[in-house]
């Protein structure tokens, strides 16, 4: 496998890469231990996918959390677009997955939220920001990988596959 491609403090991953930090993530994480897994949006549905498929977890939620406007605006307090309801988390093991922890803040909210609720989160990620990290002390349960990079992974329109006609087999 090649190496993921750093580029002006980018980080550009593979489909290939993508597997392998999943791969990882599961050397840490006991599918038994858990209930449920709920898919952060958007970031964490393809990796959530995946865990599942390996561990055969069919019980999948999602969460969808805006901290920015539009316009691309901060927002102090989370709005939660979309999060189960209280009686699919009361009591349960649930395994939140993301793509990224960054700022802290989306996982913080996410959890808190789980555990208003009365289930029991932990977080896992593909990629750790640490020194981007708000919560001192604080960070997911797994991850697979550290980085300070701003991550491209291979679902991100930056990668180029939105192009109108571009797609694989395409003359």
């Amino acid at each position: 496998m090649s190496e993921p491609q750093e580029y002006a403090g980018k980080l550009y991953l593979a489909w290939q890469d993508i597997t392998q930090l999943v791969s990882r993530l599961l050397g840490q994480v006991n599918p038994r231990e858990f209930d449920c897994i709920l898919a952060v949006t958007r970031g964490g549905m393809i990796p959530a996918c995946l865990v599942s498929e390996a561990t055969d977890q069919r019980n999948i939620l999602t969460a969808a959390v805006m901290f920015y406007t539009d316009v691309g605006e901060t927002i102090q307090d989370p709005v939660f677009l979309q999060f189960p309801s209280d009686h699919l988390l009361y009591g349960k093991r649930v395994l939140v997955i993301d793509d990224v922890w960054d700022s802290g803040k989306t996982a913080v909210a996410v959890r808190e939220r789980i555990r208003l609720a009365g289930g029991k989160p932990q977080v896992a990620v593909l990629h750790y920001k640490p020194k981007k990290n708000r919560y001192p002390g604080d960070g997911p349960d797994y991850y697979a990988a550290e980085t300070d990079a701003w991550v491209v992974y291979p679902w991100d329109p930056a990668q180029g596959w939105t192009t109108p006609g571009q797609g694989a087999g395409q003359a």
